[in-house]
């Protein structure tokens, strides 16, 4: 919606692939009944802060009217859960929530599919939680006269004397300290 363009009918070849994997996600195409891997489970720490960035990021673009960006954190969160042993019922239908204004008719045939007999259309849209959108660690890179040595993980609350020091204590580092 920000800008014009041409009509190309080889977007929707992209969108039809993304399409296909969601359904991937859910469904097993010979049997044609939802995967074994969707389960009555609790969602671990990981699965719910994918789910929950998900759900701040499409709701910002839904809101911001930027649709490609949000489909673009719907493919991410597709990628991560396809990679799952186990898939959360319950974070599953938050994403298909999500789904519903861009795709109803595969949202609806999927919510159905998921148990549900009424329309998804009167469910509330999902709501995020701030503490699933905060990292745990961040990734600090290490240089020493201005060139990259080692890139470490430290706690996101670190102080810098830790992360000074914890960077120093490192094998990598110890012969461009010399």
């Amino acid at each position: 919606l920000e800008r014009d363009k041409p009509w190309n009918t080889k977007g929707i070849e992209g969108v039809r692939r993304f399409l296909d994997r969601v359904w991937r996600l859910f469904i097993d195409d010979e049997a044609g009944t939802l995967l074994p891997s969707i389960q009555d489970v609790e969602p671990s720490e990981d699965d719910l802060r994918v789910l929950h960035k998900t759900i701040a990021e499409v709701t910002r673009m839904t809101e911001d009217l930027r649709f490609n960006t949000a489909i673009s954190q719907m493919m991410v969160f597709v990628n991560e859960m396809i990679q799952r042993e186990v898939r959360p019922r319950s974070v599953l239908e938050k994403f298909v929530l999500l789904l519903a204004p861009y795709a109803p008719h595969l949202a609806e045939e999927l919510w159905n599919r998921l148990g549900h007999d009424s329309t998804l259309a009167y469910e509330a849209w999902p709501q995020y939680d701030e503490k699933y959108l905060t990292a745990d660690t961040m990734t600090i890179v290490v240089q020493v006269m201005g060139k990259l040595r080692d890139q470490m993980e430290v706690p996101a609350d670190a102080d810098k004397e830790t992360i000074l020091d914890l960077a120093v204590a490192r094998e990598k580092i110890q012969p461009w300290l010399e």
